[in-house]
């Protein structure tokens, strides 16, 4: 009898984490954590059993819940999508610390394409899929849509150089930041020194030991009415209605929260509401806000600065007065307690950023540290410009002379870069917090096929000219055997036509699934991958 067989009779198919652990990723064939297994009873997808303190869950129960999911999923979205769809480009055999490894994930991006993708096409591996290998070290790659920078530090990290465009000051804030390598104890220094500070700055207001008393009230709270897991377990058979449930329980705490706003004077909405700080921010966030900006704008070394302020947006993104369910998408400020849908209790708005700058400073400081052994002795910078018009080369000549005259000497050999889509996304708009804290200048009439423009005829028509516009600029600094790689969710069959109108050619379409989106929409999607070349 096999290790499967002998777990799966294992005290009547009851076995404990380690064990279920072990079954599920023999099953399954990738690596599953105890703590994917606890998830799954936190969430009430399983059942746990408890013995003298140990925790055992039912085998039959983890292989119905993955035979529901795992294997089934591949099927399903190829009915859905097609039998084209790639599924060796799904990376499903990452965990998330993969995707989102090192500097990568120095700071939220919504649209953003995953590294491995990245590393897929600009690595020298060869496979059944990519039969040929396109670039090597040494090379340059352009992207044309830097957003948060992800070609660039994979270039880096294969031993390439790179050039990023983006009309988004803070975009090539963040992406210059994540491939400049700092002075590590300079960096802790200045952070250490303004968490000091801001506990100062704390203590002569009363405003933590409002959040402590308020947590523990609502600790007690949830304890009584949302026990874990039972409460989720009841609402995932139905037998709890959770929105009149949840919705009856908050306005119940209501009264709890008001008497203690009440004892400690806490002031929670700001003034005005004129901007997107002050509408979305709570007083006593806006206060540390403003207090540690100050701090920021006192350190001398003006790449230490950049990093620390990437590392506050990243802080004060966390802070803001919405929902856990809203973070992708703000509806409505919240400044009370709320049935949180996501966690199956009550919880709260933040009433101050001190967690979260200490928990981004450490884990910032951690992924630099990462990154710097894996980095190579390569350029990369991100411009701020228009695709469509900027002359590279004498932009580059101010910033980076040495990638500047690498590009006039060898050329770019191809791009790799992810266009915006259709209508979905204003991209300035979800870091309207940094630009209004920084100072930024906006050029929201820049973007490409941005959500404020909608998806009619017009609004793709003036894409399919834009995103021609961009390739035929980029051609000048691209060598004659040039590869171009577009990652696009084609929903309305443009890119034929922006091939023909570029002079290009696409010469191959690999349609890849995305499993991992950040919309609430968690159905079966996909994206195509275009390799375009010049017209011979």
């Amino acid at each position: 009898m096999g290790e499967m067989e002998t777990l799966f009779k294992n005290q009547n198919n009851i076995l404990s984490l380690k064990d279920a652990s072990r079954w599920a990723s023999d099953y399954l064939n990738k690596k599953v954590t105890e703590s994917n297994i606890t998830y799954l009873i936190n969430y009430g997808k399983i059942n746990k059993t408890s013995n003298n303190g140990s925790i055992y869950v039912d085998i039959s129960e983890l292989k119905n819940y993955y035979d529901s999911f795992w294997g089934k999923r591949e099927i399903n979205w190829k009915n859905q999508l097609g039998e084209d769809l790639n599924w060796h480009l799904s990376f499903d055999f990452l965990k998330e610390a993969d995707t989102t490894k090192h500097v990568h994930r120095l700071h939220p991006y919504k649209g953003k394409f995953i590294p491995q993708l990245v590393e897929y096409f600009l690595d020298d591996h060869i496979d059944e899929f990519k039969t040929e290998v396109f670039f090597n070290k040494g090379d340059i790659i352009l992207d044309p849509f830097c957003g948060s920078g992800t070609t660039l530090v994979q270039a880096n990290e294969l031993g390439m150089h790179a050039i990023g465009v983006d009309v988004s000051t803070f975009n090539a804030l963040i992406s210059n930041v994540k491939v400049k390598k700092y002075d590590l104890f300079s960096l802790q220094a200045e952070i250490t020194k303004i968490t000091r500070s801001l506990r100062v700055f704390n203590s002569k207001r009363n405003i933590l030991q409002f959040d402590v008393e308020l947590t523990e009230k609502l600790n007690e709270f949830n304890n009584r009415y949302f026990p874990s897991p039972e409460y989720k377990q009841k609402v995932r058979r139905k037998e709890i209605n959770e929105d009149k449930y949840g919705k009856t329980k908050s306005d119940e705490f209501l009264p709890i929260y008001w008497d203690l706003v009440k004892k400690y004077g806490v002031k929670l909405k700001q003034d005005t509401e004129n901007n997107f700080i002050e509408k979305w921010y709570l007083q006593p966030i806006r206060e540390e806000m403003d207090f540690v900006f100050e701090q920021i704008k006192l350190i001398q070394d003006s790449e230490i600065k950049k990093i620390i302020s990437v590392i506050f947006s990243r802080t004060i993104r966390s802070c803001r007065a919405t929902t856990h369910a809203d973070l992708v998408t703000l509806i409505e400020p919240v400044a009370t307690p709320y049935y949180c849908a996501k966690h199956g209790k009550i919880c709260k708005p933040l009433f101050t950023i001190l967690n979260w700058w200490e928990r981004y400073s450490k884990d910032t400081l951690v992924r630099l540290a990462t990154f710097n052994k894996l980095r190579t002795n390569t350029f990369q910078y991100c411009l701020v410009g228009d695709s469509r018009n900027i002359d590279i080369i004498e932009k580059l000549q101010s910033k980076n002379k040495e990638l500047s005259d690498l590009v006039q000497r060898k050329k770019i050999d191809g791009i790799f870069s992810s266009p915006p889509y259709v209508g979905l996304i204003n991209y300035h708009e979800q870091h309207a917090y940094a630009y209004d804290l920084f100072g930024f200048e906006r050029n929201d009439e820049l973007e490409i096929g941005p959500l404020f423009k909608g998806k009619g005829i017009e609004a793709r028509e003036s894409y399919v000219q834009g995103i021609t516009d961009v390739l035929i600029n980029c051609k000048r600094y691209l060598k004659p055997n040039y590869s171009i790689f577009l990652v696009a969710n084609d929903k309305y069959n443009l890119y034929p036509m922006i091939a023909e109108k570029s002079g290009m050619k696409i010469v191959n379409c690999y349609k890849r699934p995305v499993l991992n989106r950040s919309e609430k929409d968690k159905g079966a999607y996909s994206e195509i991958i275009f390799h375009l070349k010049d017209v011979q």
